[in-house]
């Protein structure tokens, strides 16, 4: 069973550890940096989950919902690490199923993302999850992808 929980000090250095796959770095930055660039952009109001199947931190993700001001996307799917060990389970795409959750149970229409093109781009992963490509992200280095909810 897939769930989101608090990341707390007991678990951060495990979370922390999680990697992506080397062919994935130019894409994800680790779960450490994460934390710093949501320290850095505090206006993005980052809300950050440890995912754990059963008992096992499997990933990280990060999302902004509301937000402050309109350089920051609100409902914004911010980050999403899945260890590399523990891809191809299916908890990328669970991870996705109680964000989306999360999110309608706000009322919230739409959820955003952007990501990188190119070898190891997780484009086709939010493509197939439901998300389309909305044009180019406002940092202009990526591309905007929504999903309708």
């Amino acid at each position: 069973m897939l769930t989101l929980r608090e990341i707390t000090d007991a678990n951060r250095a495990q979370l922390e550890a999680l990697r992506v796959q080397p062919h994935q770095w130019q894409f994800i930055n680790s779960v450490a940096d994460a934390f710093v660039e949501a320290a850095e952009e505090p206006g993005g109001r980052a809300i950050q989950w440890a995912i754990y199947a059963d008992e096992t931190p499997v990933g990280f993700v990060m999302i902004s919902d509301e937000v402050d001001g309109p350089v920051y996307i609100a409902h914004f799917l911010w980050k999403l690490l899945i260890d590399a060990r523990c891809q191809g389970r299916g908890y990328g795409t669970a991870t996705l199923d109680l964000v989306a959750n999360y999110f309608r149970a706000r009322d919230v229409d739409t959820m955003w993302t952007s990501a990188g093109e190119g070898e190891g781009s997780p484009i086709p992963f939010y493509e197939r999850y439901g998300f389309v490509r909305s044009g180019t992200a406002p940092w202009g280095d990526e591309v905007l992808l929504r999903l309708d909810l």
